[in-house]
């Protein structure tokens, strides 16, 4: 979203301004304005300068070097223009499906490409506005580029999240023989623990009535995602959402329902943080549960 105090100005010349617009070619039918489009260029020419004042011609050759068309897309897009977002699903999608593939395999692939939809659309807000990821696009780099920067981090930010949760084995440090690596195997890895079974019914059981317990919308739409595997765009339509909403509901659904089912075990059973992570190890391990009648409720 862009407005004048967002962040600190860096003049670009009138003419450098209308110069750029035309190169860009296509902002007027994203619905951007020549205004909006200057403010993308003080806020590049701003984050590429740190704050300080470059002169005109340095401000010129920076500009040319500039992906314009790009950056007017970014633009257009977080302004919630929805012939921008129209092109963008379209261009760029399957471009993103593909990338995240390549990062992620295809098992996780799809919902790592899924997954940024709400944060470039502006799932927060913040002082009536939404902060869209597409303001961190500055133009100086192709936006498919960019994007695949961004699903790159995702993904790894994802690995060392749960990786912090793996609990190590009590020996793990212990010093090992020269030549004899050591070993590190969590106890969630055990199959003969006596608490496995436990835990992942009392898992299943958590679960199931926290989904039960969604409105009948938030469960059709993760049926629709989830049991039927439709893409964002098909539930969509079926729902008469943008895209980038049922993105964006789905990430809140699935905070929501993580939330609830961490509480009620926490609470309600009275598990430690520890066996909450038991929990979830055991599950992550070989996903165990069919949750196709919870989700196939849909009236």
């Amino acid at each position: 979203m862009l407005t004048e105090g967002s962040f600190q100005s860096s003049a670009v010349p009138a003419d450098l301004v209308e110069r750029c617009w035309k190169k860009a070619a296509t902002p007027l039918d994203w619905g951007l304005s020549p205004e909006q489009f200057r403010l993308l260029l003080e806020r590049s020419v701003a984050q590429r300068f740190g704050g300080k004042q470059p002169d005109t011609k340095t401000i010129q050759a920076y500009c040319d070097t500039l992906h314009l068309t790009d950056l007017a897309l970014a633009g257009a897009c977080s302004a919630g223009g929805a012939a921008a977002w129209d092109f963008f699903v379209a261009q760029y999608r399957p471009e993103l499906y593909r990338a995240a593939r390549t990062i992620a395999g295809d098992s996780i692939g799809r919902d790592l490409a899924d997954s940024i939809y709400a944060d470039l659309y502006g799932l927060r807000e913040s002082q009536g506005r939404r902060n869209s990821l597409f303001d961190y696009f500055h133009g100086r780099s192709k936006l498919g580029t960019w994007l695949r920067v961004i699903l790159a981090q995702r993904h790894i930010d994802e690995f060392r999240r749960t990786r912090r949760m793996q609990p190590l084995a009590e020996d793990s440090a212990k010093e090992q023989p020269e030549g004899v690596p050591a070993t590190k195997q969590s106890p969630a890895k055990d199959p003969h623990d006596p608490e496995r079974n436990k835990f992942l019914a009392m898992l299943q059981v958590t679960l199931s009535r926290v989904l039960l317990e969604l409105n009948p919308r938030e469960r059709l739409r993760l049926a629709y995602y989830y049991v039927d595997e439709l893409t964002l765009a098909q539930i969509g339509r079926l729902l008469s959402e943008h895209e980038a909403t049922v993105s964006r509901k789905l990430d809140r659904t699935r905070q929501e329902v993580r939330k609830r089912v961490d509480t009620a075990l926490l609470e309600d059973k009275n598990l430690s943080e520890a066996q909450l992570r038991l929990c979830y190890e055991y599950a992550r391990e070989e996903w165990p549960f069919d949750l196709t009648g919870v989700l196939s409720s849909r009236q």
